[in-house]
């Protein structure tokens, strides 16, 4: 699963908001777990989180966190579900604010993939816009949204190519 994730989806600047949302909150779900873990749970998460439907989220209410508690198929951390409201309720007053959140997200990495040369696995946990972005997203009511976790998000949505140098999605994605 995380093979076809790498040589089809990771590291894909990605544009749009609700596809930005779902790995914002996947991201963050993923926090303190492996992400092989959240992966076989992406389309569970799909279907109990109304496909990422921010303004369906942001309006969840006790029964529904209930039910999304006792779900299975996705991870039932109370913490974490509360989460995905609150970012979710962020995540709309940011695209109000910048007219989408992807104007506001990728201006961490001024609008375009920043390209990382790594020959090895030497890829660092944060870097310095990663930090700028955890500290603006926590400022603006985002929950589980730490520096390494925007790294993570920013790696996987394209915002950098960390593929290593010889990989054949390095070349493909930095084109």
């Amino acid at each position: 699963m995380s093979i076809a994730y790498h040589d089809r989806e990771w590291g894909v600047p990605h544009h749009d908001d609700q596809a930005l949302f779902e790995l914002l909150i996947l991201e963050g779900v993923q926090a303190g777990l492996s992400w092989e873990i959240v992966l076989r749970k992406r389309e569970n998460y799909r279907r109990a989180f109304d496909n990422f439907d921010a303004r369906l989220i942001a309006d969840y209410d006790r029964r529904k966190v209930q039910e999304l508690l006792s779900n299975p198929g996705v991870i039932r951390n109370r913490l974490k579900i509360a989460a995905a409201i609150e970012n979710a309720m962020a995540f709309l007053a940011v695209q109000e604010e910048f007219g989408s959140f992807d104007a506001y997200i990728w201006q961490f990495v001024k609008g375009r993939p920043m390209k990382n040369p790594w020959k090895s696995p030497q890829v660092p946990t944060h870097t310095m816009e990663s930090d700028a972005m955890s500290e603006d997203l926590k400022r603006r009511g985002f929950k589980f949204a730490g520096t390494t976790i925007c790294y993570a998000f920013m790696q996987a949505t394209g915002m950098v190519n960390d593929h290593e140098k010889d990989c054949f999605r390095y070349k493909e994605i930095g084109r």
